[in-house]
């Protein structure tokens, strides 16, 4: 199974299943140098991990990681960091009466024609844990933009049929984390739990969108044709189970303005090129701007939902209905949140390198 590497210069490779032994990340391309703690990595894995409010699935996991390789004496090497998690909570047995049914939402179907056989328990390798490695890499590449102070801040923007009001940055990073929905306008937060909480005593659940900026990146990152930095960020967000759409700055309704207004007037700051507007969402031609680099995905509904379904007996060939049991997110965009931005660090990290803005083989240079 091809597809399990993301990056150029600055890669990963994810392993493991949802019901496994365990999961984990290795990661290659770590300039020598950089200070890194258990801990750093840990409180990323953290702010992922299920079971901490009413708006994740209740499986009780630890996610505690073990690194493997790459450090020495709290800094990186530059070789190779094997990362784990061991799984501790799952429950397969919870599958064991649906394991020939193709489950409505999911990758049963597609990934049973493709290879013949499959891990049916939670998904196996097609399940959302596998993104444990993602955020784990994530966290190193987010440690090394930190030097170059860049920052990178996720947050959700609409949850069902809520809608967040605009906020600044300050207010965003402030407030971030003060609910389970991780929607910063707070008034908006209390009524999408509400709204969670009524897509689970349905038995079923919302969608919703995921805002994730880039401040810091510097002028000229990225390359203009095929490895653009929008289409790459584009492909790290598509990577991502659930995800359906992706737009940068002004996305779609740039479909619906006119050059007068979509075009981002340039402007002198601080002896600094910028523009007044950002509707470009940071790139242009493929490039940073400068500007902070903004994009939104769209998450579809856990597909995951306690109410009978139509589905087929892949084994049997013949139609059936479903009734899918055990513990499920409610909503996916929340928990989605350390997810996306580790998938923007690791882009920008790998463009970075490309570009010589951050030395392939140590930070001490």
């Amino acid at each position: 199974m091809p597809g399990n590497t993301f990056g150029h210069s600055f890669r990963i490779t994810t392993w493991g299943e949802s019901h496994g032994k365990a999961l984990g990340v290795v990661v290659d391309g770590v300039p020598a140098g950089l200070p890194l703690e258990p801990q750093m990595i840990q409180k990323e894995l953290d702010r992922r991990r299920p079971g901490q409010s009413q708006v994740s699935t209740p499986r009780s996991e630890t996610d505690s990681v073990e690194i493997l390789s790459g450090i020495f004496e709290g800094k990186t090497t530059g070789t190779p960091i094997s990362m784990m998690v061991w799984n501790k909570d799952a429950r397969s047995s919870s599958y064991d009466n649906i394991k020939n049914l193709a489950r409505p939402g999911h990758a049963d179907y597609p990934y049973m024609k493709k290879y013949g056989i499959r891990d049916y328990r939670g998904g196996g390798r097609s399940s959302a844990r596998e993104t444990i490695g993602r955020v784990a890499a994530g966290a190193i590449a987010k440690q090394i933009l930190a030097k170059y102070g860049i920052e990178i801040i996720a947050h959700v923007i609409s949850l069902g049929t809520v809608c967040a009001r605009p906020m600044p940055l300050d207010a965003i990073r402030e407030d971030l984390e003060k609910t389970p929905v991780r929607c910063a306008d707070l008034e908006a937060a209390a009524k999408m739990l509400k709204e969670v909480e009524a897509a689970r005593e349905e038995h079923d659940s919302i969608g919703g969108v995921v805002e994730i900026i880039a401040t810091g990146v510097p002028a000229g990152i990225g390359e203009p044709v095929f490895d653009k930095l929008d289409a790459d960020i584009a492909k790290a967000m598509m990577s991502i189970g659930a995800v359906k759409a992706v737009e940068i700055g002004a996305g779609y309704e740039a479909s619906q303005m006119k050059g007068s207004q979509m075009n981002d007037p340039f402007v002198m700051e601080d002896a600094m090129v910028e523009t007044k507007t950002n509707n470009a969402g940071g790139i242009l031609g493929g490039l940073s701007t400068g500007m902070p680099i903004v994009c939104r995905t769209s998450v579809k509904p856990t597909p995951s939902i306690s109410q009978p379904q139509q589905t087929v007996d892949m084994k049997e060939m013949k139609d059936t209905e479903i009734n899918i049991q055990g513990r499920h997110d409610p909503t996916i965009p929340p928990r989605m949140v350390p997810v996306a931005e580790a998938m923007m660090a690791l882009v920008i990290v790998d463009h970075m390198i490309r570009s010589g803005h951050i030395h392939p083989n140590s930070m001490l240079k």
